[in-house]
């Protein structure tokens, strides 16, 4: 597929993944993320004819005028969509692929000082949730979700859901990603103390109950 079919797709976006979307005035003054993306993909191709000083200047460029910080060497797929885009962070071997969806303030970074790879790979479908950072050399499942304002420093399996700090995986499934439906670790410790405080010295089935819980959280823990 050629370059600027590849764009087409990106400029589609908007209209496929976002119920506010009106109409190409919304397209040209209210989605720099897809500027950004359709910016991108002439300069990496100026990054891999060894163009970098032009390459970074235009990023640079892009950049000011999109809010979205986007290295001219990352690989993007096909039909990313960066949504409000605002913030964005995304690193030189960081590597999207297909279809995913990435809200604003999400950080693509590394942790080390190494030129190898040392930022990110996001499989095909993921989707990243606004403010989430994901770092070092690590990789996201195709199909998976990680909740706002999670930090990610460990692999995550394919379709699974992350959320925390650092991130833990909560589940593994291919339910729709609802933000508001996601739940609170802290609470659900907490929850579980004041049921064993309640409940010491119990047996029988109660006690079963809340041993499953902490061997449950123990286990979140040490993954």
């Amino acid at each position: 597929m050629g370059i600027f079919q590849i764009i087409k797709e990106d400029l589609s976006q908007p209209k496929v993944q976002d119920p506010a979307y009106r109409s190409c005035i919304d397209l040209i003054f209210n989605y720099p993320g897809v500027w950004a993306v359709a910016n991108h993909r002439i300069i990496h191709i100026l990054w891999n004819k060894k163009w970098h000083k032009l390459a970074r200047m235009l990023a640079g460029i892009s950049n000011f005028l999109t809010r979205v910080d986007l290295h001219p060497a990352a690989v993007l797929g096909r039909r990313v969509f960066i949504d409000h885009a605002t913030g964005i962070v995304i690193g030189e071997t960081a590597i999207v692929g297909d279809d995913c969806l990435i809200y604003q303030g999400v950080t693509l970074g590394g942790v080390s000082l190494d030129k190898g790879k040392r930022h990110p790979t996001l499989e095909n479908g993921v989707v990243v949730g606004a403010g989430a950072k994901i770092l070092g050399n690590i990789t996201i499942g195709t199909g998976s979700k990680i909740g706002a304002n999670s930090v990610v420093v460990k692999d995550v399996p394919p379709h699974s859901t992350a959320v925390g700090i650092p991130a833990k995986c909560i589940s593994s499934d291919n339910r729709p990603f609802e933000h508001n439906k996601l739940p609170d670790i802290t609470k659900e410790l907490l929850i579980y103390l004041i049921d064993r405080i309640e409940n010491l010295g119990c047996q029988g089935s109660d006690k079963i109950v809340l041993d499953k819980k902490y061997q449950e959280y123990i286990k979140s823990i040490k993954e």
